[in-house]
């Protein structure tokens, strides 16, 4: 009996390549393709696959949200699709949450392949509430943060230090990042960035910028109590006053 097998990612790219080499595995059957959190959790409810190859950051419905709003009989095995770096995958690995680290090669693919079957054979679905919920809470967002983030970006993986990053910007549906000289667009929101930084060196100074602390040179002051904010690296972006307070108190712990 073949294994019914969802593919849950927001990037092409990422599905074909799940798709080619799925096409390898002779007890493997493709039933169907998501490319966002909404459909994909539209698709487990309706089509039941055995297993789901679920991207973990997509915009808006990420996979772990895709989980929660499944939770009950209808969940199936999940094996994770994820950029994170090392120190969050440590969490998946203590939770045996089995997850594929972009970019991956066939046999780390073949290992999660051989796992699934496993667990298959033994009647075992789905990830629990209770390891979901573990794993989250050694995610949270007042968790330590990594020195070191990862994204996706023009089906690339990019892996940024976090000291590295000057400021973030929204664009659309997009943030550009702004390292080095160099702005990197990601498909991602800039609250959803504001949550993967650490709240004692990063600063929203409006509702379309981050900063980070350090790369902070001087600030002007503007009309209306707002700031003309100066980085090191020359860049000159506008802090709004109901923003202002934030700032003062993170300014304070400096000092």
């Amino acid at each position: 009996m073949k294994i019914r097998t969802l593919i849950v990612d927001d990037e092409a790219p990422a599905r074909a390549r799940l798709r080619q080499l799925l096409r390898l595995e002779s007890d493997f059957d493709v039933i169907g393709e998501c490319g966002n959190g909404r459909q994909a959790v539209a698709a487990i409810q309706k089509q039941r696959p055995d297993l789901v190859f679920l991207d973990v950051q997509m915009p808006r419905l990420g996979g772990f949200e895709v989980c929660a709003a499944i939770a009950g009989e209808a969940m199936p095995l999940v094996i994770f699709v994820t950029a994170y770096d090392q120190y969050a995958l440590q969490a998946f690995e203590v939770h045996a949450i089995d997850y594929l680290l972009k970019p991956f090669d066939r046999e780390r693919f073949q290992k999660s392949l051989a796992h699934a079957r496993e667990r298959l054979r033994h009647g075992e679905k789905g990830v629990s509430d209770q390891c979901l919920a573990a794993l989250l809470e050694s995610l949270r967002p007042d968790a330590r943060k990594p020195e070191r983030l990862a994204f996706k970006a023009n089906g690339r993986v990019i892996f940024v230090r976090v000291g590295d990053i000057e400021w973030i910007e929204a664009d659309g549906n997009y943030v550009r990042m702004h390292v080095g000289g160099v702005a990197h667009q990601l498909r991602e929101t800039i609250g959803g960035m504001e949550t993967q930084l650490p709240s004692d060196r990063f600063i929203r100074i409006s509702r379309s910028a981050i900063v980070n602390m350090d790369r902070i040179k001087e600030l002007q002051p503007m009309f209306y109590g707002d700031y003309a904010v100066i980085l090191q690296n020359g860049a000159r972006l506008n802090m709004s006053r109901n923003f202002r307070d934030r700032l003062e108190k993170l300014l304070a712990r400096h000092r």
